[in-house]
């Protein structure tokens, strides 16, 4: 008999689901979605994931043969985790923490990944920070029997431009699919909110739905303040609008929650803004869509217009959507540097993979495989579940996917603007000043506040302490601390970063 043992997610085309599975569609979502996975399980087996739109990682045991069959969905939206005994058992999750509670499980840190965090602000590739604790990556699934354990991989993004469609006939595509999903993306008797920054993503997702109230997050400087913007679409689509005013005294005083259960370090500042926006939404809704993917799909970054400009340097030095440190900075602050565990030797696979691509798809395959489910993906699923919340992001979805795979790369970037697609299929429902806004990205003043002695005394106290100690030279990151203070604002990533990962450790290796 099949047991579903451990899951987290939401199936979108479940109505199309369960007549094909012939499932009851009068029981409750949980009854209804796992019905939907065992039954698909049955007849699809490792296929299956191809056949249900949605975010998804479960775990199912027949019982009969002890056989265990994990999976993890297209682009990792949510998270799935696996520990192998001493004994040859396998612990297994969808968060780090109920593994650790399981019997069996050693406490260890697995230090050459500071090495990796260092670069890019997140862990990549199978390795935790965990030591032996491993990631489910996406599009793979993971077969435990008769002590041995397979992992196959049943997706991956490809690429496939078609030439003989033009920009509105593919901003008509676009636009049909995201009514699809919205259609979709809840049930009748469902509340649901929406997330609402300055940028197209959200408002294109807001415009689209039938959420009546949206959420920003704002500051008291405007210069970094999206919500302004936020308001002024939210006033066009006749939404109420919740700002949440996040002041740096609230900002720092949850970093040690947002690292606690975020599980591993991220040093994504805006990580923290987004887990406070979290806890303000959830206390007037329990659903919230978020614009997550467009812009790894789209070409949304500013920086995807340099893409012909590195040509196939990319594969040397481009890891994803951050690069904080380089190799000799890290010799020099780390007190212990691995010669053989490199960034770049994580998405080496992927450039295989990729060669005969356009630069531009090149950068998106690998932000899409490697920056979305290390960063993005990881900071949404985490912050949310802690606050109660549960967040749907239309935008990802393997039919959308399959639409921006087949868009060549001048639909994406040109000269004077990025996500040219999507914003032009965006435009059939908001203002064109909306829809083609400059991209803002999703900002947080902390590059000031932490210069503000105010503000700094734990960072300060952290980058002094003996358990920074463990792992840095003091004296070096000091120095990159002291610059930052002394006016070179660009060092405030790799301070955060430090710091991030100092608070993280003390959360699981000092207090418990």
């Amino acid at each position: 008999m099949l047991h579903l043992k451990s899951y987290s997610g939401h199936i979108r085309n479940w109505k199309e689901l369960c007549k094909k599975l012939n499932i009851d569609m009068t029981l409750s979502r949980e009854e209804r979605e796992k019905e939907i996975i065992l039954s698909a399980y049955k007849e699809w087996g490792g296929e299956m994931a191809l056949h249900i739109h949605g975010m998804f990682a479960f775990a199912i045991l027949d019982d009969e043969t002890n056989r265990l069959f994990c999976l993890r969905d297209p682009f990792g939206t949510k998270p799935f985790y696996y520990y192998e005994t001493a004994d040859n058992r396998l612990l297994y999750g969808n968060t780090i923490r109920e593994i650790m509670a399981q019997d069996g499980f050693e406490k260890a840190l697995n230090q050459k990944m500071l090495q990796i965090y260092l670069t890019m602000t997140y862990t990549t590739g199978e390795e935790t920070f965990f030591t032996g604790l491993k990631k489910l990556l996406p599009g793979r699934y993971l077969v435990h029997e008769n002590g041995t354990t397979t992992i196959t991989r049943y997706w991956k993004p490809e690429f496939h431009p078609d030439y003989t469609k033009t920009l509105d006939e593919w901003s008509d595509e676009i636009h049909e699919t995201v009514k699809l999903i919205m259609n979709e993306i809840k049930e009748d008797d469902e509340y649901v909110e929406s997330f609402l920054s300055g940028g197209v993503d959200s408002s294109y997702v807001l415009a689209m739905s039938d959420a009546p109230a949206c959420n920003s997050c704002g500051y008291d400087d405007s210069r970094l303040d999206e919500s302004g913007l936020a308001k002024q679409t939210a006033e066009i689509l006749d939404r109420k609008f919740n700002r949440c005013l996040i002041t740096p005294e609230e900002y720092f005083a949850v970093v040690p929650y947002v690292m606690y259960n975020m599980e591993q370090p991220l040093g994504d500042a805006s990580a923290v803004a987004f887990a406070l926006g979290c806890i303000s939404t959830a206390k007037h809704t329990k659903i919230c869509y978020s614009g997550e993917g467009a812009d790894e799909f789209f070409g949304g970054y500013n920086m995807y217009r340099n893409a012909e400009r590195y040509g196939d340097n990319l594969k040397t030095f481009y890891v994803g959507n951050t690069n904080i440190m380089k190799e000799d900075e890290k010799k020099v602050i780390l007190k212990k540097y691995y010669e053989d565990f490199l960034p770049i030797d994580l998405v080496k696979d992927i450039y295989k993979d990729n060669e005969d691509l356009d630069p531009l798809s090149k950068m998106t395959d690998v932000d899409i495989q490697v920056w979305l489910e290390g960063d993005i993906y990881l900071n949404v699923d985490k912050m949310s579940l802690a606050a109660g919340l549960e967040v749907r992001m239309p935008l990802t979805d393997m039919r959308i996917f399959d639409i921006a795979c087949r868009i060549p790369s001048e639909f994406k970037v040109n000269e004077e603007q990025n996500k040219v697609a999507l914003r032009t299929a965006a435009s059939k429902v908001l203002p064109e000043e909306i829809a083609f806004r400059k991209k803002l990205g999703f900002v947080v003043p902390i590059r000031m506040w932490m210069a503000d002695e105010r503000y700094n005394a734990d960072v300060r106290k952290k980058f002094q302490s003996d358990i920074a100690a463990e792992f840095f030279n003091l004296d070096a990151i000091n120095a990159i601390f002291d610059e930052y203070i002394g006016g070179n604002s660009d060092n405030w990533r790799k301070v955060w970063t430090i710091y991030a990962f100092l608070v993280w450790y003390e959360e699981y290796f000092v207090k418990r």
